[in-house]
C-alpha cells in the first residue's frame, strides 16, 4: 500500500504546516480527517520517494537483476556493460 501525506488545515482550511504520513490502499478515498485526532487533513501532492543510491542502477546491480545495459563507446557505437542478453556491441549507423 502506497503512503500518502496529508496537510493539517486549520479551521479556515488553510494547512498548518504540519503533516501526517498515512498508508492506504489506492482504491481508498482520500481522507478528509485525521484518523486519531479528527482534526481536518487533505491529500497533499508531493513529489515521490525515490532511492538515489548510486548503487541500484550500478552494472552489477543491473545484471544480478536480469537487465541489460547499452553505454556508448565513441561515435555511433555502444557496447554491453551489465547482462547477459543481446549481441555485445551495437552499431548506431546501421
Amino acid at each position: 500500500m502506497p503512503l500518502y501525506d496529508y496537510d493539517i488545515l486549520d479551521a479556515k482550511g488553510e494547512p498548518t504546516g504540519e503533516r501526517v504520513e498515512v498508508f492506504q490502499s489506492m482504491k481508498d478515498a482520500p481522507l478528509t480527517k485525521h484518523p486519531e485526532t479528527g482534526k481536518p487533513i487533505r491529500r497533499a501532492i508531493v513529489a515521490p520517494n525515490l532511492n538515489t543510491r548510486g548503487d541500484i542502477l550500478s552494472n552489477k546491480n543491473l545484471d544480478r537483476l536480469g537487465f541489460t545495459k547499452y553505454e556508448k563507446k565513441g561515435k555511433g557505437h555502444m557496447e554491453r556493460t551489465a547482462g547477459k542478453e543481446g549481441p555485445r556491441s551495437v552499431s548506431l549507423d546501421d
